[in-house]
């Protein structure tokens, strides 16, 4: 396993002025009343067959802020839906591409932070009305986009290998103009049943589900590039980045598997474009030297990652001149929060400096989004999507193309069951698994369960994880204390550090399912622990170091622990034999307010020495903790998760339940 640990940003919403309101679920942005909110869905809508199509008109709701920027007109799969700009009439001729099926017109009003509600037209039309009024002229292009699979091909909350692939499956027969992409993160920070087999199973189950393309994330780096060569070798679908530096690509190739600028899909007899980029914030959340690699010469080279769009908007300019017609992007870049009128983070930044594709998908920050670029009347509407993470939604847009040029998008968030926080939340009606999937992922788990259905003790209750902010992320949490406490008592040093974005489940794990009958898995406890959740929640295969660090190396380390995206970022750091006062609202660098023992006595920037223990992956510099430690005066004594396990395992000998540790105002925040 590799020793990397990553964050992925779950940013806070409501703590910044005027932000909007926190939904728990994560699931859409919302708004809090008088401040900034989604539109209000148009009333009143009618249609009839035109000599050109189907003529939608509408009433538009009261405006809000920020202000409708247009209206989406669609029908539904395989349909041709327009974007009419805000200041035109309300009312529109909806092109119909040939062979479109029955459908039944909808409007959404759409701004800065989404979409209404549907708003639905009084009349439905079967195919055969559809296609008196249907033109060759008009092509409907269907994007099923995922991000941030994370290995979740159990069916659980998410959809699963089995369900997702029934359902592309289903989509594609809607629509033969289809095509399935990825935004990255298909793998790492993932659960067993894809960890113990080097991630193999999901790739397995994405070559099932027939993905056409990926991006890289920032977990696809977990490992080293040899293992990324591996990935791409075992993939049937095409990988995609435009923003590494020139001589990457060759370097995670595999046989005659390649890495690409753009890649060209001709679905139904359209030529449809994708490129990708991937997140720089890569280079400082995996393990140090996971992107070196040796050029023809043999010199030392590391992957570069360009922070900007000049790679992606030169990949589109080749795909359109290699004969794409229409080109979307997927980026591993994350929607942030709706703040001061505006929806705010890289993606959406990214995005606005694009030109030339009809739809970016976004990934990274796990959270539902959607909206649309209005272009002009030179320009195309560009439609923007995300997901949150684990496959437990996907997107589901149609493009329409009319005289080969992009009118207008429709974008559907598929889930599995109901959500009334996403506005553009379609349940899926397909409720099968694709029996290859489902025997390709019994077949892992018939592997694993021996190994790791195994209890390892009890717990009191259930140790929390994720929230908005993420609570490993932003502040004290159970399983922070439990494991700093654990590192620092097995190893008898002063302090103990363990970052937050190593904390990666429940515990016991909720995306972990035992095939073990038996075991108490819910209710108020004891629960059951087994092998399997201690390796879901730590998944990373990281090793324990100590070392010796003087105040102002603790002081640099926290500095840089509540810094960089604070509250979102995995560099939090869950502590052991200290405390520490940090106040947010101070600028980046100088929020730490004190720290002390535990008994009060205040530990200064000065160079007395401290004995430290944490993880080798901070210790070299991951995280964003560069220059803090020095590695050279560090010794690696042995597996986190082994050291976890240990502690609960002799617990059990003991015949104890492992208590769910409590808040001891070890960490406060000020301010």
């Amino acid at each position: 396993m590799n020793k990397t640990r990553t964050s992925h940003k779950i940013f806070s919403w409501g703590s910044l002025a005027l932000a909007t309101s926190l939904l728990v679920s994560l699931l859409a942005p919302t708004a809090q009343a008088n401040t900034y909110s989604l539109p209000n869905a148009p009333t009143n809508v009618t249609s009839y067959l035109g000599a050109r199509g189907v003529v939608v008109k509408w009433t538009p709701g009261a405006n809000v802020d920020p202000g409708v920027t247009g209206h989406v007109v669609s029908a539904g799969a395989g349909s041709c839906p327009i974007f009419v700009p805000i200041g035109n009439h309300s009312v529109v001729t909806m092109p119909v591409a040939e062979g479109q099926s029955a459908g039944t017109p909808v409007v959404q009003a759409v701004n800065a932070y989404g979409f209404s509600k549907r708003a639905t037209s009084n009349k439905s039309y079967t195919a055969e009305q559809l296609a008196t009024v249907a033109s060759a002229g008009n092509k409907s292009v269907q994007v099923l986009q995922l991000s941030d699979f994370h290995g979740a091909i159990e069916a659980n909350r998410s959809f699963g290998a089995g369900l997702l692939a029934s359902s592309w499956a289903a989509d594609r027969a809607a629509t033969e103009s289809t095509i399935a992409v990825s935004s990255g993160d298909n793998i790492g920070a993932a659960p067993p049943i894809s960890t113990e087999f080097e991630e193999l199973p999901t790739i397995e189950a994405l070559n099932i589900a027939k993905l056409d393309v990926s991006t890289f994330g920032n977990h696809e780096h977990d490992r080293n590039l040899e293992h990324v060569s591996k990935i791409v070798g075992a993939s049937d679908f095409q990988w995609v980045v435009s923003n590494y530096n020139e001589g990457a690509l060759d370097v995670m190739k595999s046989g005659e598997k390649s890495v690409k600028n753009f890649v060209i899909v001709d679905r139904g007899g359209v030529k449809i474009g994708v490129v990708g980029s991937n997140t720089p914030e890569t280079i400082e959340q995996i393990f140090p030297g996971n992107l070196d690699y040796k050029d023809a010469s043999g010199a030392k080279k590391t992957i570069s990652i360009n922070p900007g769009v000049t790679g992606v908007n030169s990949a589109i300019a080749e795909a359109k001149a290699a004969g794409a017609d229409v080109v979307i992007a997927v980026l591993h870049q994350g929607w942030l929060e709706n703040s001061d009128g505006v929806a705010k983070g890289l993606f959406v930044e990214l995005a606005s400096q694009i030109k030339g594709a009809a739809a970016i998908y976004g990934g990274h920050s796990h959270q539902t989004f959607a909206s649309v670029i209005p272009g002009s009347t030179r320009v195309a509407p560009t439609v923007l999507g995300q997901v949150r993470a684990a496959g437990v939604e996907y997107t589901r847009t149609q493009i329409c193309i009319r005289g080969g040029k992009v009118v207008g998008q429709s974008i559907e968030h598929v889930l599995t069951s109901a959500s009334s926080s996403i506005n553009t939340a379609v349940v899926s009606s397909v409720k099968t698994p694709d029996a290859t999937a489902t025997a390709m992922v019994k077949k892992y788990k018939d592997q694993l369960s021996a190994k790791l259905d195994v209890k390892i003790g009890q717990v009191s209750g259930t140790f929390p994880r994720g929230g908005s902010p993420a609570v490993e992320r932003s502040g004290e949490t159970p399983m922070g204390n439990y494991i700093a406490d654990v590192m620092r008592a097995k190893y008898k040093t002063d302090f103990a550090i363990q970052n937050g974005g190593g904390i990666r489940d429940t515990f016991p794990a909720r995306t972990y399912v035992p095939a073990a009958t038996g075991l108490v898995r819910t209710g108020a406890g004891p629960l059951d622990v087994t092998l399997g959740d201690a390796f879901t929640v730590f998944p990373f295969g990281n090793q324990i170091a100590t070392t010796v660090i003087t105040g102002a190396n603790l002081w640099k380390a926290l500095e840089n622990g509540v810094g960089g995206n604070y509250p979102g970022d995995g560099r939090f750091p869950q502590i052991s034999g200290f405390k520490f006062s940090f106040d947010a609202s101070k600028p980046v660098g100088s929020r730490i307010v004190e720290v002390t023992r535990l008994d009060g006595t205040a530990i200064a920037k000065d160079s007395k020495e401290y004995t430290l223990t944490t993880l080798d992956f901070l210790i070299y510099g991951g995280d964003g903790y560069v220059d803090v430690f020095t590695p050279s005066k560090a010794k690696v004594q042995g597996a986190l998760l082994d050291v976890f396990v240990e502690a609960l395992r002799a617990d059990m000998a003991a015949k104890k339940v492992t208590q769910l540790p409590a808040a001891d105002g070890r960490i406060k925040k000020v301010g």
